[in-house]
């Protein structure tokens, strides 16, 4: 049913989103739903079924994935725990909202809506790149908290990612957080906010989708393949991203989000 070259593209994606989320402590969402995309539509699938399946299958994906490279995360920075805990409860409820709204969006509009988001956080990185640290310009309370949980977490569930991208950037913009500190809170809390989004895509979609063996909107194959190779490499990503210095791990973060945000603008083929 699936020609061979479609299980390659799995694979290759699990390795690549894998390795990017324990690195950049970003859940590979970003890598996943665009490819994913890319790779339904060469084998036939319509646009928008494309597009959905991709969103509630990436959020499936990144639960495990995340979880992988937060542990090891936490191994090294025992002060993320409880600030990435309280940002994920907001998270998962923004999460399953944004999920529920993205059932009911053409799936241009979420391409347009990914990449000049991606766009804005490339430019932001670029703009700091230089900077190990910034002064905190918020205060991080329950008000903040909660704000930025439900907020990061509706463009999660939206557009299927972990929002490991906008959740660093604001952490290290807005709160003074380090890179680092950053990326480890950034992966407890997308393996919390994800279930959210997964759980809305699996019920919007129950019915609905005609793509061979899925749940909703989640497909059965391409998460057993992804999750099959994410889930170690994220483990070896977060094992790499203590070794790096930060500023490197700022350039290989923006060049990444900002080759994925011209892609879903359509300004690359």
């Amino acid at each position: 049913m699936f020609p061979i070259e479609y299980f390659i593209g799995l694979i290759l994606i699990g390795i690549c989103a894998g390795f990017a989320s324990g690195l950049l402590g970003v859940g590979g969402g970003f890598l996943i739903v665009p490819l994913q995309y890319f790779l339904l539509k060469y084998i036939g699938v319509e646009p928008d079924l494309a597009m959905l399946i991709s969103l509630g299958t990436s959020l499936a994906i990144i639960i495990p994935t995340s979880l992988s490279g937060a542990y090891r995360h936490t191994r090294k920075l025992d002060n993320i725990i409880q600030p990435g805990i309280r940002l994920g409860v907001f998270g998962i409820i923004g999460s399953a909202l944004g999920g529920f709204v993205a059932s009911m969006l053409p799936s241009r509009i979420l391409e347009i809506i990914f990449g000049c988001l991606l766009l804005f956080i490339t430019v932001n990185n670029i703009v700091n790149i230089n900077k190990e640290r910034e002064d905190a310009k918020i205060p991080f309370n329950m008000i903040s908290i909660g704000i930025i949980g439900l907020v990061v977490g509706f463009s999660s569930g939206l557009l299927g990612v972990g929002g490991g991208v906008f959740l660093i950037a604001i952490l290290t913009a807005l709160l003074g957080f380090s890179m680092i500190e950053a990326i480890g809170t950034s992966s407890i809390f997308i393996s919390l906010t994800a279930i959210g989004g997964f759980l809305s895509y699996i019920v919007s979609g129950w019915g609905v989708s005609t793509f061979p063996y899925s749940i909703g909107y989640v497909s059965i194959i391409n998460f057993a393949l992804i999750a099959c190779f994410s889930v170690p490499l994220a483990s070896i990503g977060a094992k790499y991203a203590h070794k790096v210095p930060q500023k490197k791990l700022k350039i290989v973060f923006s060049i990444l989000v900002l080759y994925m945000a011209l892609k879903m603008l359509g300004v690359l083929p």
